[in-house]
């Protein structure tokens, strides 16, 4: 059984399927705990500072972002926390996964930048290749 679950989420469509899974995978454990992790990604941490008015606007745009995510998992009944992380999304998971030895991460197959997905790689290929732990890919 996952007691210790991390569910990597941007706001797009897949990390929302990824949210039911991460669900699923709790409800077969009274004690497991989801901690869902958001990517402050540093390639657009400048455009979205001069577009918010504040830092705490900012805040408020971010967690906007996850609220579809916390309110699934706040009704399956499950202890859930938020960690905002900054830096390059691939890396910044992989790294707070294996400081924290979660006993499995979950994430979307497809983020909300294709371009850079299509150049680069995508942040779930690279999570796969470099997590300690299982991780589940959703579609």
């Amino acid at each position: 059984m996952y007691n210790k679950i991390l569910l990597a989420v941007d706001g797009s469509d897949h990390s929302l399927r990824a949210a039911k899974e991460a669900i699923q995978v709790a409800g077969a454990n009274p004690d497991a705990q989801i901690t869902i992790v958001y990517v402050a990604d540093h390639a657009n941490a400048k455009n979205d500072v001069l577009h918010s008015g504040s830092s705490a606007e900012l805040d408020l745009q971010r967690r906007k972002k996850l609220q579809p995510v916390e309110e699934s998992i706040a009704t399956g009944n499950i202890k859930y926390r938020v960690e905002i992380l900054h830096g390059t999304p691939g890396p910044a998971i992989v790294e707070y996964a294996n400081e924290e030895n979660f006993d499995i991460l979950v994430i979307g197959s497809r983020g909300l930048n294709s371009l850079q997905e299509m150049v680069l790689g995508s942040v779930s290929h690279k999570v796969v290749k470099r997590a300690n732990c299982p991780v589940l890919i959703v579609k």
